[in-house]
């Protein structure tokens, strides 16, 4: 008989779930959503890069410092979707531009969520509603495939629904994808439904709920190098510009790719064959 009560008693805690308890904002700055159970784990020290240190993306950085800075002074401000070539600082901006509005006394919290926990995500904004502090609700690599119904919990959430996004929340995504979704699954909608453009405007709708596009493209061989060049100065590594040059070269061709990415992957090696710790 204890046995049996304790499973039904677990059972009902899955059906109705205790609330979840209301998180110490001022614990930190930075917060992760996990689920099972529900609750915002506060991150004290954020995994950042410097925003001095993030070249070749001049016009989103100051379009979307400025939209931040908006928001947190209270100001109308859109959603963002930073989409485009990986590995060219999309996320890392995203971090660096919550520090930079939190350096100039900017009350500013960044909560970030993960891609499969989006269902949860109606659950989390009203937590956050309650709060007196403003947030940006970050999502790194969103993206959906043909089967995947999780795009329709954050549509309605981001604009349309009854409640909306509430006042003191900004949502801002990252993705690959411009529109969230394979090239080849729009066009099978496009190619197999009954009304083609009616299946298309329901895949690719929820990109237009972001008001911020900001588009990331792969740098060239000269932005790969200047960008290796500030993290040396930046951590003072001294080297030649042509040994960086013919090493940081060899390095991308062995990746067959350049990128922001590549580029501080290439710095990590260099600094421990330098002995110098980051």
């Amino acid at each position: 008989m204890s046995d049996r009560l304790e499973r039904i008693a677990a059972a009902l805690e899955r059906m109705s779930p205790p609330p979840t308890e209301t998180p110490d904002f001022a614990a930190a700055d930075a917060f992760v959503w996990q689920v099972d159970p529900e609750r915002l784990v506060p991150v004290p020290r954020v995994n950042r890069v410097d925003m001095s240190l993030l070249l070749g993306i001049d016009r989103a950085r100051d379009t979307l410092l400025e939209n931040t800075r908006q928001f947190a002074r209270g100001l109308p401000a859109n959603n963002a979707l930073l989409w485009g070539a990986r590995g060219m600082g999309k996320s890392s901006l995203v971090k660096a531009v919550h520090a930079a509005v939190v350096e100039e006394g900017q009350a500013l919290k960044i909560v970030e969520m993960h891609r499969e926990d989006l269902t949860s995500v109606g659950r989390l904004l009203n937590l956050l509603r309650q709060s007196g502090s403003r947030f940006v609700l970050f999502c790194d690599d969103l993206s959906f495939s043909h089967d995947d119904q999780h795009y329709k919990s954050l549509k309605a959430v981001l604009d349309g629904g009854i409640e909306g996004r509430p006042e003191n929340v900004v949502f801002y995504a990252t993705s690959n994808r411009r529109h969230l979704m394979p090239r080849d699954m729009i066009e099978n909608e496009r190619a197999t439904a009954i009304s083609p453009s009616e299946a298309t405007e329901e895949k690719v709708s929820l990109s237009d709920r972001f008001g911020l596009w900001l588009g990331f493209h792969p740098c060239d061989q000269d932005e790969y190098l200047a960008m290796i060049r500030g993290y040396c100065d930046a951590y003072g590594i001294e080297i030649t510009h042509e040994a960086l040059r013919a090493e940081a070269i060899e390095w991308q061709a062995t990746r067959g790719a350049r990128s922001g990415r590549v580029a501080w992957q290439f710095f990590t090696d260099l600094a421990g064959r330098r002995g110098v710790c980051l």
